[in-house]
């Protein structure tokens, strides 16, 4: 433990920069505390290319310092659930402070764009960067403010439903994270004993999550009327600023991954259910090992999971391990899963100090040790861009983000040794995480199909939203699981699926950056010191470049062709074989 001790006493020293234009001891309480900022940026003269650019840096330093006031209130929230105090802070921010920031923040945007000197800045950032602002505009409408407001308050509801949601095993409390566990256990009866418990309490709540996601769906369709748009999909599309790919391209990565990865997906499960000698799964059977070996333990507790993961990131690229040795030596860490807890897990980039903050809920499980790898690839981005001239350069596309962080899950699997000593149980990590990237396509593609249907149909009934649900799962699923006695569990299985509540739309992001992480493993087998290197230099660049130049410099294609991904499938194929022997 000294060793590891070691690596995170190691990490970088990082201060904030000088502020040069918002007080060094801003406290906000309320919008009174921040309206002088703006004044001061909208009545201020702008007489040089110079001037504009300062201009551009104190509206960017604005920008930043709000992003991570609200940022801190939400983590603080996200921790503690049933912490009154902290739901306060978040929900006045939402509510009172964001509405009056959307407003001066358009007004703010219209002055950036009607510069004279706007024209003058001709580097494909700013280009970029304007194109996102022009956006803003576009889009904004006052009668949204509010609405918008809703939407947050509302999506929250959801988690403090979900973080409610525990169950009592021999004696124990514990979160759905924790009881994930016992769904991996060897004994069927087990299993079966902690499913029925974890879905006796989940449908309990299934009336709530119905009425949240109605709720949802009325405002949104509400907000996308009113700035022009059929649909909520369509206005979705363009605030997300989805620059470099079309509606078309979605539907066209939903067939190629019919055609190319549910067969494959289908074979991995036939061969499971051969092992297990069932004719089909029950749902409390697609965890467990199909040769009856109990699940991985490859840690005990956050610190554990901690230090191990610091050590891989080490091995890989000692400039990697130093980012989360920073992140510990700050406090920027919130590891295991407790009781009040929200679920899921997150890094969010804290844009002014420019240490991200790590949110996960491990409970000793080898997917955790996945996670953990996950939101360090995430952090490691905020590092890398931490030192861009303005705030809009290091919000990047999820599609870039998500690069960062699926392809360091790959990029580890060569050092896993430091969570599984005993070679078959590296082996069987290896083959279930390659495992899990064939399973986790399709599921992206359901849950994207989903959502262009729920928002192109905004006034289907719950009825209508069940059928097209079991439609999709049909579709992209094996048809090898018998769902009798729990059917509820079949029919609501995407109310675990927060980014339907919080995030709408962001998830395909996740299908294309897989196929892009999967390009930089296959780069490293080939050279792993030079694969390292582009993917440092794709996710410098921040968002300085458009998408498809970003995947360039890090060595892979912004592809999403049924030519590339049937590319994609049979390297995996050949992965797993290998994993096999």
């Amino acid at each position: 433990m000294a060793e590891t001790l070691f690596l995170i006493l190691s990490g970088m020293e990082v201060k904030r920069k000088p502020r040069i234009f918002i007080a060094e001891d801003l406290v906000i309480n309320d919008w009174n505390d921040i309206k002088d900022y703006f004044d001061q940026l909208l009545n201020e003269e702008i007489n040089s290319l110079d001037e504009y650019r300062l201009w551009l840096k104190k509206n960017s330093e604005l920008e930043a310092v709000l992003e991570e006031d609200m940022a801190w209130r939400y983590i603080k929230m996200t921790i503690n659930t049933s912490d009154k105090e902290a739901a306060d802070r978040y929900k006045k921010f939402v509510t009172e402070i964001n509405p009056k920031i959307s407003e001066m923040s358009n007004k703010l945007n219209q002055k950036l764009v009607e510069s004279p000197f706007k024209n003058q800045l001709t580097d494909e950032a700013n280009k970029i960067y304007l194109k996102k602002v022009q956006t803003a505009i576009d889009l904004f409408r006052e009668e949204n403010i509010p609405l918008q407001a809703e939407a947050q308050t509302k999506s929250q509801e959801y988690n403090g439903v979900v973080g409610a949601q525990l169950i009592t095993y021999k004696g124990e409390e514990l979160t759905a994270q924790q009881a994930s566990k016992h769904l991996k256990d060897p004994d069927r009866s087990v299993r079966k004993e902690v499913w029925d418990l974890l879905y006796n309490r989940r449908i309990q709540d299934t009336e709530k999550l119905e009425d949240i996601f109605d709720d949802l769906i009325k405002i949104r369709h509400k907000i996308a009327t009113n700035a022009g748009f059929e649909n909520y999909r369509d206005y979705k599309f363009k605030a997300m600023n989805r620059f470099d790919y079309t509606v078309q391209d979605c539907f066209d990565f939903h067939d190629s991954v019919e055609k190319f990865i549910v067969p494959i997906y289908r074979k991995i499960n036939e061969e499971k259910l051969k092992k297990f000698g069932f004719d089909k799964f029950k749902p409390y059977d697609s965890s467990a090992d199909p040769e009856g070996k109990p699940p991985l333990k490859p840690f005990e507790g956050g610190d554990e999971l901690l230090f191990k993961t610091i050590k891989i990131f080490d091995k890989i690229d000692p400039y990697f391990s130093d980012c989360l040795g920073t992140m510990k030596n700050m406090g920027h860490l919130d590891l295991e899963s407790k009781k009040g807890k929200a679920p899921g897990g997150y890094n969010y980039p804290l844009y002014e100090i420019g240490i991200p903050f790590i949110f996960m809920n491990a409970a000793g499980t080898a997917r955790d040790v996945i996670t953990m790898i996950h939101e360090g690839g995430h952090a490691v981005h905020s590092f890398l861009t931490k030192d861009l001239e303005l705030t809009a350069y290091k919000s990047f596309p999820s599609e870039v983000a998500e690069l960062a962080s699926m392809s360091m899950e790959l990029l580890s699997m060569k050092y896993w040794e430091e969570f599984y000593d005993n070679d078959d149980d590296l082996k069987r990590a290896k083959k279930e995480h390659l495992e899990s990237i064939i399973m986790v396509l399709p599921w992206v593609a359901t849950i994207d199909a989903f959502q262009h249907w729920i928002y192109e149909n905004p006034q289907h009934t719950r009825e209508e939203r069940k059928l097209q649900w079991n439609i999709l799962n049909k579709r992209f699923g094996t048809g090898l699981t018998d769902w009798i006695g729990y059917e509820e569990a079949r029919d609501y299985a995407w109310h675990k699926q927060l980014h339907l509540f919080e995030v709408p739309f962001y998830y395909i992001e996740y299908g294309f950056s897989q196929l892009g992480a999967l390009g930089v493993w296959k780069n490293s087998l080939e050279d792993e010191k030079k694969a390292i290197e582009q993917y440092k230099g794709g996710l410098s660049l921040g968002y300085t470049k458009d998408i498809k130049s970003i995947y360039d410099k890090a060595g892979v294609k912004f592809d999403f062709s049924a030519a590339y991904i049937e590319e994609i499938s049979d390297m995996i194929v050949a992965q797993l074989e290998k994993h096999d022997h």
